[in-house]
């Protein structure tokens, strides 16, 4: 009978080892109802002269009940990535029609004649300077700013050129340049610009598209006006 047995055992778990394979690609990885199937059959033909051991029974539901909580904690977390995605695209649409500070060194004066910026001085200057120049590289506008700290320095241009005449909408190229004791340097600028529309990319990226500058990783702005 035992030998009758062990040749059922074998031949459940062939096949559930064919039917495994089938349907998972090769893989070995139990689900909870197959590893549930998988024991039953193993207590059914088991040789009843050779009973399984309690501790080995007691093992199995162990692993039984580790499986079963790894299955719903990858399921609590799918949903919570779900949600937190959900969260991140609510917030990102209430930005359209917003004012963000992003990196750019080209601004887009609007129809109200006013554009504005900010500069990362990295250590103090006796003289900051902002140029402006139109799509042809030509100076329009220089705006000193004197002496500077280091840290953020806010700017603002009417949209004036030197001779006071109001200049057309649209985009401008914004340089900033701090004098240092070994010359010139050229720094890094931020501009403020309006959001048009939210894009949502695959794996949950929030990209800005902003007015007349194109598209922006949500993670590259760095202040919401």
């Amino acid at each position: 009978m035992s030998a009758v047995n062990s040749s059922a055992a074998s031949d459940v778990l062939s096949q559930y080892q064919i039917q495994q394979e089938k349907q998972s690609g090769g893989s070995n990885e139990l689900g909870r109802d197959a590893f549930m199937e998988l024991m039953l059959a193993q207590m059914k033909n088991q040789d009843p002269l050779k009973p399984q051991e309690n501790g080995d029974f007691v093992a199995q539901l162990a692993q039984f009940s580790s499986l079963e909580q790894m299955e719903n904690l990858s399921g609590t977390v799918d949903d919570v990535a779900s949600q937190f995605r959900s969260s991140q695209a609510l917030q990102a649409s209430a930005m359209v029609g917003k004012s963000v500070l992003a990196p750019s060194n080209v601004g887009i004066l609007g129809s109200d004649g006013q554009l504005s910026g900010t500069v990362e001085v990295p250590a103090s200057t006796g003289g900051l300077r902002v140029s402006v120049m139109n799509q042809s590289g030509e100076l329009v506008r220089q705006i000193d700013m004197g002496s500077s700290e280091a840290g953020i320095a806010s700017f603002e241009w009417d949209g004036k050129d030197g001779n006071g005449n109001s200049l057309p909408p649209g985009a401008y190229v914004i340089k900033a340049e701090g004098s240092y004791p070994s010359g010139t340097e050229q720094l890094s600028t931020m501009v403020s610009a309006n959001v048009d529309s939210v894009s949502l990319g695959q794996g949950g990226s929030i990209t800005l598209n902003l007015a007349g500058l194109g598209s922006l990783p949500l993670s590259e702005v760095k202040q919401i006006n």
